[in-house]
């Protein structure tokens, strides 16, 4: 993809991450920042961000900070890189970073097309349960919607009055007004914890690297009213995407044959799995001589980003299938196992949240 302008609405396939990052001024990640990384960011999954040194301190000194992600309910389904986003925000909140979730009822209607009232319904219904499901504590999670947010829109007004119709087409590659209500709206949210802390506090955004330019336009915007002394530059942390099963772009809907998404019916995923693109040779007796090409396996990539946690397990998985031990089959068998067990908890898990909204916590305005 050209490295000019990323579209945090399109389906961007990145080739190169570490070319990005650096053409983009992102920072490398170095897990040993971090106390007990997680998955993701022992196996350089999270590969970059911003200013991640000021979070890494709040949280070796157990000083305030907050991590915010959002729901976007346009869909009734996940991909596997919300999922990814879910974890981190899970790490910081784990280690004490106080956690906000908004859903972006407004957004999807302005950029996608979704009714404020359908869109807060498919949040309530699915969303909110399936991001406890995948390990936000219920009893540590704000959540609120853009539309009864007036903070937010009064800090999204604030921003659109600041920021110039060039500098939206130099973020983003053009300035559609519905987009550019969608932005503005985002920095009213990454801003909004600080805002309703009444002080300048540590926030960090987990996201994949589609939706870096939104990070750096609310970055661009806070440097551009650093004299008010209200708010803090937000950091950042970037995953990669996990490829599509057949080994082209990001794994996407808009190509089923290659896309897996959460929930799923299991009979579908193993035939995405069973059918996927993989490092194997062409027959088994040069398989056994010669070993997986591994770097090309797409079911390897997706055992490493989301499937074993253990990283013993996986290291034994890349050693008998790099070395020939291991056949293609037999990886794809362990793939279609650990997801139908990955599925059917994340089925259950969602429908005993769907018990539980009495506990959860919505911020009320």
């Amino acid at each position: 993809m050209p490295t000019e302008h990323i579209d945090p609405w399109g389906n961007n396939l990145i080739e190169d991450y570490k070319k990005v990052a650096s053409h983009f001024g992102l920072e490398p990640f170095n897990a040993e920042m971090f106390p007990e990384p997680n998955r993701l960011m022992r196996r350089e999954i999270v590969f970059a961000g911003r200013d991640l040194k000021r979070v890494s301190e709040c949280i070796k000194t157990k000083k305030p900070f907050y991590v915010l992600t959002g729901v976007m309910p346009s869909t009734e389904k996940l991909h596997f890189g919300t999922k990814s986003v879910v974890e981190n925000v899970k790490y910081f909140q784990d280690h004490g970073g106080e956690t906000f979730v908004l859903v972006a009822d407004l957004e999807s209607a302005a950029a996608r097309g979704v009714s404020v009232e359908e869109g807060r319904k498919r949040a309530m219904q699915f969303h909110i349960p399936a991001y406890l499901a995948l390990g936000l504590d219920i009893k540590k999670t704000k959540f609120y919607f853009q539309s009864e947010n007036r903070t937010v829109t009064k800090l999204a007004f604030e921003a659109a009055q600041r920021i110039t119709l060039n500098e939206f087409k130099g973020v983003y590659g053009n300035a559609d007004p519905g987009r550019i209500m969608s932005a503005v709206t985002q920095i009213g949210d990454m801003i909004y914890p600080q805002e309703r802390a009444g002080k300048p506090v540590p926030g960090i955004i987990p996201v994949g690297l589609d939706q870096e330019p939104h990070v750096r336009l609310c970055r661009d915007y806070l440097h551009k009213i650093e004299s008010q002394k209200r708010f803090m530059p937000i950091s950042s942390m970037y995953h990669q995407f996990l490829p599509s099963m057949d080994g082209g772009a990001k794994m996407s809907k808009s190509n089923p044959k290659g896309n897996i998404s959460i929930p799923e019916d299991a009979k579908n995923a193993e035939k995405v799995i069973k059918s996927a693109f993989t490092g194997g040779r062409a027959t088994a007796e040069e398989q056994r001589k010669l070993g997986a090409e591994i770097e090309k396996d797409m079911v390897y990539e997706l055992l490493k980003q989301h499937l074993v946690e253990s990283d013993k397990e996986l290291q034994k998985i890349h050693d008998d299938y790099k070395s020939g031990k291991m056949l293609s089959g037999e990886i794809k068998q362990i793939a279609v196992e650990k997801m139908n067990t990955f599925l059917k908890k994340f089925d259950e898990d969602v429908e005993h949240y769907r018990t539980k909204m009495d506990d959860m916590q919505f911020l009320q305005f």
